[in-house]
């Protein structure tokens, strides 16, 4: 080979190396993969959603529709809870099956408990009252805030490369909840103190009515598991009679049964569905959060104003 011949050889092989440095510095790396988190139940995978964006592939242990108070986790969600960076969870005794399913997936991730910091209230209002904390921490506007601030700072201890992005997240979802927070407010507001009276399947809204200013009573407490007694539903028939109720509610997670065996006895017509435990599915009323909130709201006004 000639030495023009090599020199021509030698500068391809240059052009190449330099093309092939360009074509790899000027390729998009390639795009992270989400990281795996586990909430508990739909109404909180919903706000780690929000905080969380892109970055996160969330995974529901109770989906939308089902009851986390008598839920029984499966060996492929403890598997699902095993591969995951955090597990979020509502707390306040909600889970009781939390820790029995943490411990048979081996988890060595990051827990949070999303209500950490919240005032809880205590069940009242429904026919046999123990006085158990209510853990329906989320029918607060206001806990609702809190919950997402913790759903960020949990975020950020596992994903620090992301944490502006949850930062960034969480503030303009705050901003959407303020917003909810005043039109509940404003439509709650040309209504009678003494007029707002609410029955429904069982306690769940203590947080709403703590924040919103509305009696609500229940056949049952703040959990399905536990039993309307004869004697405690005969009591609230007669209050729904004497103070002349006109709300009346079957939750989307609760047997009907029961609420219908209170209307045939009082005369009042169930009002329809509320949400209370979990979202709908993705083409219901209440697919997040807002809208649950908001339709609830509609629905109750609605009804204790007799229209």
């Amino acid at each position: 080979m000639t030495l023009s011949t090599r020199t021509f050889v030698q500068r391809r092989s240059l052009l190449a190396v330099v093309a092939l440095t360009i074509a790899t510095l000027s390729t998009p790396a390639q795009a992270q993969a989400p990281m795996p988190v586990v909430a508990s139940f739909s109404i909180l995978g919903d706000l780690v959603r929000q905080v969380g964006g892109e970055r996160v592939k969330v995974d529901v242990l109770v989906g939308p529709g089902s009851d986390a108070h008598v839920f029984q986790p499966t060996p492929a969600q403890a598997r699902l809870v095993g591969q995951a960076k955090v597990v979020f969870s509502n707390g306040l005794g909600f889970e009781g099956w939390m820790s029995r399913l943490l411990k048979s997936a081996g988890y060595k991730g990051q827990q949070v408990v999303v209500s950490q910091g919240i005032l809880p209230v205590r069940e009242a209002g429904h026919a046999h009252d123990h006085g158990e904390t209510d853990p329906h921490a989320w029918q607060s506007v206001g806990n609702a805030r809190l919950f997402a601030k913790n759903i960020a700072q949990g975020l950020c201890r596992a994903d620090a490369a992301g944490c502006n992005v949850y930062d960034r997240n969480a503030i303009a979802y705050l901003a959407r909840l303020d917003a909810l927070d005043t039109e509940i407010r404003a439509a709650w507001a040309p209504i009678p103190a003494a007029q707002r009276k609410v029955i429904t399947s069982h306690d769940a809204f203590g947080y709403y009515a703590r924040d919103f200013g509305v009696t609500f009573l229940a056949p049952q407490g703040v959990s399905t598991e536990s039993a309307a007694s004869a004697k405690g539903v005969a009591r609230l028939v007669r209050q729904i009679r004497q103070e002349q109720i006109k709300a009346l509610f079957v939750e989307s997670i609760s047997d009907p049964r029961l609420i219908a065996q209170i209307g045939r006895e009082t005369g009042v017509k169930p009002s329809g569905e509320l949400f209370s435990d979990s979202l709908s599915a993705a083409d219901g009323a209440a697919p997040t959060y807002i809208d649950m909130m908001r339709f609830n709201t509609r629905a109750l006004t609605t009804a204790v104003r007799g229209e």
